[in-house]
C-alpha cells in the first residue's frame, strides 16, 4: 500500500493583503485555465493565439513585455551554446540557467512575475500543486526565491522554449517546438524533505510514493525475475543519454512480465507522469509508443544505496531505446527524465 500524504487540494490563495489577493487570484485563475487548456496538444503555426494552451500563450505574452535590457539577459537564440553545450537541452540537479535574475528579484515587474507563476503552475496537474509547493519550500525556501528562467527562440513567430531551473528543478514549455521530444527536452525533479540525508522511508518526501509503486512491482516478481531485475551497482545519476535499440539497459524486460505484472508496470508509468499537465502526459505516451511501448523498456533495481538495508530499493530505473526515467533515492530523491520518439536526440546532463 502506498503511504501518501493527502495533497489533493490546490494552492491556497485565500489569505493575505488585498494586493496579494488580487495577484494570487490572477495566478490561480490563469493556472487553472492553463491546465484545462493543456488538454489540447499544440501544433506549429497557430493562426489564432487563443487556441494555444495557456502556458504557451503566457510565454508569448511574457516575451512581449520584456524590455530590451531584460531580453539581453534572459533571451537567447534557438541554438545558443555555451560551455554546457546546447543550453536549451541541458539539465542538472541544481543550476541556474540565468543565475543573476531570480524570479522574485527586482529584475521582473509584478505583472511579469504573475505571468511566470501562472505559466509554471499550468505545467502541473492541479492536484499536484500543493506537493510542488511543499517541495519548493523545503528545498528552496518557496517558489520564486531560488529559480531563474530563460527563453529560447521567438515566441509568437517561430520555435521557442521556456526553461525554469533551480534546486531540484528543470521544467520546460515549448509548444511542441522541439521535434520528437517529450517535455521539450530533459527535465529534473527531486526533494530533500527532511535534510540532505533522509531516513529509509523518506518521511514527507512528495515523490517517494513513485518508488513505493515501483517496489510494489518488485514484490510481485518471482525468484528468477528478481535475479534479472536486481543489479548491484547504480549508474551515475546524470547518465540519462539514450542507448538506442542496440543499447543494453539493465534489468528485466517489461514484455517478459505476466499480465498482472504488466498492469502494475503501467501503474508505475502513470505514477511517474501524473504530476504533469495532460498534454505532456500524452506526449510521453506518444513518444513511448513510437519506440514500441512500455513493453520495450527494462526496469532495474539497484542494491547499492539501499537506505537501511531493508530491501526497499531506493534507486531504480525505467529505460527503453529513447526513454530514461532514472530515480535516485539515496541520500534523498533525485529524478532525471529524458524521453523522445527516437534515440537521435542529444542532450547534456551534469550531476
Amino acid at each position: 500500500m502506498d503511504h501518501r500524504p493527502d495533497y489533493s487540494h490546490g494552492p491556497d490563495y485565500s489569505h493575505g493583503k488585498e494586493s496579494q489577493l488580487s495577484r494570487r487570484g490572477f495566478v490561480q485563475s490563469v493556472s487553472v485555465a492553463a491546465v484545462a487548456a493543456a488538454t489540447v496538444v499544440p501544433s506549429r503555426g497557430f493562426a489564432d493565439e487563443a487556441v494555444k494552451p495557456v502556458p504557451e500563450s503566457l510565454v508569448t505574452k511574457l516575451y512581449n513585455t520584456l524590455s530590451p535590457a531584460q531580453k539581453e539577459e534572459i533571451c537567447f537564440d534557438w541554438d545558443h551554446k555555451d560551455d554546457r553545450g546546447l543550453l536549451r537541452m541541458h539539465v542538472s540537479n541544481n543550476w541556474q540557467i540565468t543565475g543573476d535574475h531570480k524570479i522574485a528579484s527586482g529584475f521582473y515587474t509584478k505583472d511579469q512575475q504573475d505571468m511566470i507563476e501562472a505559466l509554471f503552475w499550468g505545467l502541473y496537474a492541479p492536484d499536484w500543486h500543493d506537493r510542488i509547493k511543499k517541495q519548493l519550500q523545503d528545498d528552496a525556501g518557496g517558489y520564486g526565491k531560488e529559480q531563474s528562467i530563460a527563453i529560447f527562440g521567438q515566441p509568437g513567430t517561430g520555435k521557442f522554449e521556456f526553461v525554469m531551473t533551480g534546486r531540484h528543478l528543470t521544467i520546460r514549455c515549448d509548444g511542441n517546438s522541439v521535434d520528437h521530444v517529450a517535455f521539450g527536452g530533459p527535465i529534473f525533479y527531486g526533494h530533500a524533505a527532511s535534510g540532505f540525508d533522509e531516513e529509509p522511508d523518506h518521511p514527507g518526501n512528495v515523490y517517494w510514493y513513485q518508488a513505493q509503486k515501483a517496489n510494489g512491482l518488485f514484490k510481485m516478481l518471482d525468484g528468477k525475475q528478481r535475479e534479472q531485475a536486481l543489479v548491484q551497482q547504480v549508474p551515475r545519476e546524470s547518465q540519462v543519454h539514450f542507448g538506442g535499440p542496440d543499447g543494453r539497459p539493465q534489468g528485466i524486460v517489461i514484455s517478459d512480465l505476466s499480465s498482472d505484472q504488466k498492469d502494475h508496470a503501467q501503474q508505475v508509468l502513470q505514477a511517474l507522469i501524473e504530476p504533469y499537465r495532460t498534454a505532456d502526459q500524452e506526449e510521453v505516451r506518444k513518444c513511448l509508443k513510437a519506440q514500441g511501448g512500455l513493453e520495450k523498456c527494462r526496469l532495474a533495481f539497484y542494491k547499492s544505496g539501499d537506505l537501511g538495508n531493508d530491501g526497499v530499493w531506493d534507486n531504480w530505473r525505467l529505460e527503453g531505446p529513447s526513454f530514461v526515467w532514472h530515480y535516485r533515492g539515496t541520500p534523498h530523491v533525485h529524478v532525471w527524465v529524458n524521453i523522445a520518439d527516437n534515440p537521435s536526440v542529444v542532450i547534456t546532463a551534469k550531476g
